[in-house]
């Protein structure tokens, strides 16, 4: 049976869903933007200061979990531009082991939450004994 998890010191939401749900082999965290958290809402308007908050706090929720960026398998990374992606790309490249890079699809979204130009989400393997 999954569990449904939220962290509401992290991610402050008011909206139907669950930060992150857990089955017996992933952890599937829910699409994070910079506008999700207090101090992320500073970042707003810059797509690398807000990959930089948005990818924190998925380390922060992966940490409650007993992972860490290296248990990501997949990413889906929303951008309002695409032509953006190079400077997400300079940040989000330093949360991650080189060539450990998980799987991923980027692309382009009208419009995000809060007036975010960012939004990530992720699915972790869990660790052999690990439980949330």
């Amino acid at each position: 049976m999954p569990k449904h998890l939220n962290f509401p010191d992290l991610i402050d939401i008011g909206a139907p869903f669950s930060n992150v749900v857990v089955d017996d082999r992933y952890a599937f965290l829910a699409g994070i933007v910079a506008a999700d958290m207090p101090e992320g809402r500073d970042a707003l308007g810059d797509v690398g200061d807000e990959t930089r908050s948005v990818l924190t706090t998925i380390r922060a929720l992966l940490g409650r979990l007993g992972l860490d960026m290296s248990d990501i398998v997949r990413c889906d990374v929303h951008l309002t531009d695409l032509d953006q992606m190079d400077e997400m790309n300079a940040v989000y490249a330093g949360f991650f082991g080189a060539g450990a890079f998980p799987a991923r699809t980027c692309v382009q979204s009208d419009k995000l939450f809060g007036g975010s130009l960012v939004e990530v989400t992720c699915v972790a393997r869990l660790r052999e004994g690990t439980t949330a």
